[in-house]
């Protein structure tokens, strides 16, 4: 069973599809990264799955029932935008004030619950206005894991994070998906961070899925290259290019592509007299694949 489903998804404002005959699926489980650029269709997606917005046509599954059957829509927790808290209140009673809403049972054990999940465990008493951008981020997620959701759809909860705040915000994510067995729906332009949790890749573009591939799809079909780096780059650019068929040069490093033989990229070198001061073996990641992936569709 899928955690979503959608078949021949469509929604249109004025006139203009943002979301246009979409399809998607997110297996249980996944940690599914939903990629595009501003303005493709990922948020209006997101808001059609949670109920937010109704769709022109189209259809939308949840574990295989539809997905405004309120049976599936209590398995549903979502954070788009932001968390929609009090500034003047305290965490505790923004979340407290959340559980009310769900009409959930024995609210303080929930509270410390997914404050602990979230790393904020200590928090409760801070002002919602005090907290930090990760926290109040990571507030938001708390409040979305309230009732222990199956499926967590977050729209770029990463964006605007310090660097300890997404490897906070990582850490809490792949916990929740391997602890908590909930399936997380997540979208976000920092594809660097993206590629260290995502099991799943969506690829949208202009309301249209281009592409869908697993995380394992994705690094089998990504290009090998070597990277080095010599006195003379333009030089060896060069002699390179005699002799291998894809060799660029930027920020001060050659790179070749589909050559997996340091030993000989160094050996030739060394032959037309270049001298190697680093070299190393890479694969393209998910941002340069994204990138090719867009520019071929956008030369089709």
């Amino acid at each position: 069973m899928n955690a979503i489903e959608i078949r021949n998804l469509s929604k249109s404002f004025r006139g203009m599809y943002a979301v246009d005959h979409l399809d998607m699926t997110v297996p249980v489980g996944a940690i599914y990264g939903f990629i595009g650029e501003n303005g493709s269709g990922k948020s209006t997606t997101e808001k059609l799955i949670c109920g937010h917005l109704v769709a022109d046509g189209g259809e939308i599954k949840l574990f295989g029932r539809p997905h405004d059957d309120p049976g599936v829509r209590v398995r549903v927790g979502a954070l788009i935008e932001n968390a929609g808290c009090f500034p003047g209140s305290s965490v505790y009673q923004n979340l407290r004030m959340q559980t009310i809403n769900l009409g959930l049972k024995n609210p303080d054990d929930e509270i410390k619950r997914v404050l602990k999940i979230v790393r904020m465990e200590d928090s409760a008493g801070i002002k919602f206005k005090s907290c930090s951008l990760g926290m109040k981020q990571r507030i938001g997620i708390a409040m979305a894991l309230l009732g222990d959701p199956a499926l967590l759809i977050l729209d770029e909860p990463i964006n605007g994070l310090d660097t300890d705040g997404m490897r906070i915000m990582r850490e809490i994510l792949v916990d929740i998906t391997k602890n908590l067995g909930c399936t997380v729906l997540i979208s976000s332009h920092i594809l660097g961070e993206l590629e260290k949790i995502a099991t799943h890749y969506g690829i949208i573009r202009q309301g249209k899925m281009i592409m869908e591939l697993s995380a394992k799809d994705m690094d089998s079909r990504a290009q090998v290259f070597t990277t080095l780096k010599t006195r003379d780059t333009a030089g060896a650019v060069r002699a390179l290019s005699e002799r291998f068929a894809d060799v660029r040069a930027g920020d001060g490093h050659i790179r070749i592509f589909d050559v997996d033989d340091t030993a000989a990229i160094v050996y030739y070198l060394m032959k037309n007299g270049h001298i190697v001061s680093e070299i190393k073996k890479n694969k393209v990641g998910l941002e340069e694949y994204y990138i090719e992936l867009m520019s071929k569709k956008e030369g089709e």
